[in-house]
């Protein structure tokens, strides 16, 4: 159900009523730098968690081989 032309439309009208023209940009604005964020923040914790699962693998120690036996 994906929204068609007139709702689309629709929808803008009733969200330029709420807050009025000079806000609009102002909200873009910040919507835009919000999602920056959340994708730079998304991607820095996908690598770290990448390094962490390298990082584990080729390391056995001492303790870890007595638990094995």
């Amino acid at each position: 159900m994906n929204p068609g032309g007139q709702q689309l439309l629709i929808i803008l009208l009733v969200v330029l009523l709420l807050f009025g023209a000079k806000r609009l940009p102002d909200l873009a604005r910040s919507m835009g730098s919000s999602i920056k964020e959340f994708r730079s923040a998304t991607k820095d914790a996908l690598t770290d968690d990448t390094d962490e699962d390298t990082g584990d693998q080729g390391s056995a120690t001492s303790s870890d081989v007595d638990r094995e036996h």
